[in-house]
């Protein structure tokens, strides 16, 4: 079975999107990278190339419309079951949950095994929060293993502490 990663760009203060699920800044690092992403059908899609890293999504949405039709797509009723369908999918790969309610959930039933976060260097003061509604204690993560420096971003990796003395 692959890693499961906990993953969200956040503000210092923690929040993955303001109040109206907008993220404002926290994306313009995308544009920054080496890597561009083009979508020769559509270049215009994004007004300029995007740049990230291969991705496969797992939702409990129905497909959107629009969603580009060789797209993988995988419906789960519970977060238990996105995460073993996107285990299932990804064999001994790595796997990202992404971080909110949905992230925090699969956290706090012991199905992450790291939290990596993308800190951006702006302050939201309230909004969606990284790990969304926490229900349990402290959540007690191990030293980060990984620090990136990156270009208006800071990229950290914990491992998540699954120790008898600490709540998964």
């Amino acid at each position: 079975m692959g890693t499961a990663y906990l993953h969200a760009v956040a503000s210092l203060d923690g929040y993955i999107a303001d109040e109206s699920d907008d993220v404002g800044p926290l994306h313009d690092w995308y544009f920054n990278g080496d890597h561009p992403l083009v979508d020769v059908d559509h270049p215009d899609v994004h007004g300029a190339p995007f740049r990230v890293s291969a991705v496969v999504v797992v939702s409990h949405r129905p497909r959107p419309t629009g969603w580009h039709p060789e797209a993988s797509y995988h419906v789960a009723t519970s977060v238990e079951e996105g995460i073993a369908r996107a285990q299932e999918l990804a064999g001994e790969g790595e796997i990202g949950v992404g971080a909110g309610e949905v992230g925090g959930q699969a956290r706090s039933v012991g199905l992450i095994d790291h939290v990596a976060i993308d800190v951006v260097p702006v302050v939201f003061g309230r909004g969606k929060a990284y790990f969304g509604t926490l229900a349990d204690a402290h959540l007690m993560l191990e030293d980060p293993d990984v620090g990136i420096r990156g270009d208006g971003v800071l990229h950290l990796r914990f491992p998540v502490r699954r120790d008898a003395g600490h709540p998964v």
